[in-house]
């Protein structure tokens, strides 16, 4: 594996130290943890009744359909880390009839492995890189009641401990998180974010929930035009197949429909430029982060802002 950019953020040149995080372009992970879908966990809440239906009657023809298409990557959690990875897009749920407190990750189903066995490792990860910031963006917190919801956020707090940037914190760059010793941004999508300060609230995320690259990008296109979000934000270049296309597509998966769409994609990543433009961008998820070259990409654009910033300092 690559791991040219497992430092990436430590090794960029020393005029975007005080560049605000939010206008360098970060890699992310969409439905990062898809990885390790447990085909035989139960489907999440959030499903339809009819799709229960479905999926109870017909499970030894759904569940393949399930696993191929909710599975969005392929690499574990360090490796993605090592790959240059530094957003996470983390949707976690309580199982349903679960007696226990533990947290799985979601996509249409439950995995294996839970939130804080996979948290721990990024932390262990963290230490060996100590220049690095993550962003863990969780979201979507199913099935989880108001004592689950402290309880959990208390064990991030004693996982991450002093590692955590409280949101206190208005302006974020690489010098100033370095000389605090902070490397996790923790975005958690719930009314609980306000009652702790190591808590920062959702971050938002354009999906076009769309199947073909074409659409994506005039999605993302058409968001540009309204300009970008004072803070952190997403841009999605995953796709998303409609339960109609799947049917009528059962060879395909969302691998092969990844791949298939990639060039369309990367040739509109390569033009984007990051920044506090209004039509710049900050976070670019994907899918199959291991396989495309997303990572490489994304950090290869901050070039773009070391060019800019040679050009204001001939013009003074």
């Amino acid at each position: 594996m690559d791991h040219s950019c497992q430092d990436w953020m430590s090794s960029l040149p020393e005029q975007l130290w005080d560049i605000p995080l939010t206008d360098l372009a970060i890699p992310g992970s969409h439905d990062a943890m898809s990885y390790c879908l447990d085909i035989n966990s139960p489907l999440v809440r959030s499903e339809s009744d009819f799709f229960r239906l479905l999926d109870g009657l017909f499970y030894c023809f759904t569940r393949p359909a399930i696993f191929k298409w909710a599975t969005t990557q392929d690499k574990i959690i360090e490796e993605q880390l090592s790959m240059g990875i530094r957003f996470f897009d983390l949707r976690i749920a309580h199982k349903p009839h679960d007696s226990s407190d533990d947290l799985y990750f979601t996509h249409v189903i439950y995995t294996h492995l839970t939130v804080l066995e996979t948290l721990s490792s990024v932390a262990t990860w963290l230490e060996s890189h100590p220049k690095e910031i993550v962003i863990l963006a969780c979201s979507h917190l199913e099935g989880i009641d108001d004592a689950l919801h402290e309880s959990f956020i208390f064990s991030l707090k004693k996982l991450f401990g002093s590692k955590l940037c409280p949101r206190k914190e208005s302006v974020l760059t690489l010098r100033s998180l370095w000389a605090s010793g902070y490397q996790v941004l923790l975005s958690y999508d719930s009314q609980h974010a306000a009652r702790h300060q190591e808590l920062w609230p959702a971050i938002p995320y354009w999906w076009a929930n769309k199947h073909t690259a074409e659409e994506v990008i005039s999605y993302l296109e058409w968001n540009k035009d309204f300009g970008r979000p004072e803070g952190f934000f997403v841009s999605g270049l995953n796709l998303t197949a409609a339960k109609s296309y799947i049917t009528m597509n059962p060879k395909e998966s969302l691998r092969t429909l990844t791949f298939n769409n990639w060039e369309c994609l990367r040739k509109w990543l390569e033009k984007q430029i990051p920044g506090s433009d209004p039509k710049s961008l900050n976070i670019i998820a994907g899918d199959f982060v291991g396989p495309v070259p997303l990572c490489s990409l994304v950090i290869g654009l901050n070039q773009k802002l070391i060019r800019n910033t040679d050009r204001q300092i001939k013009q003074r």
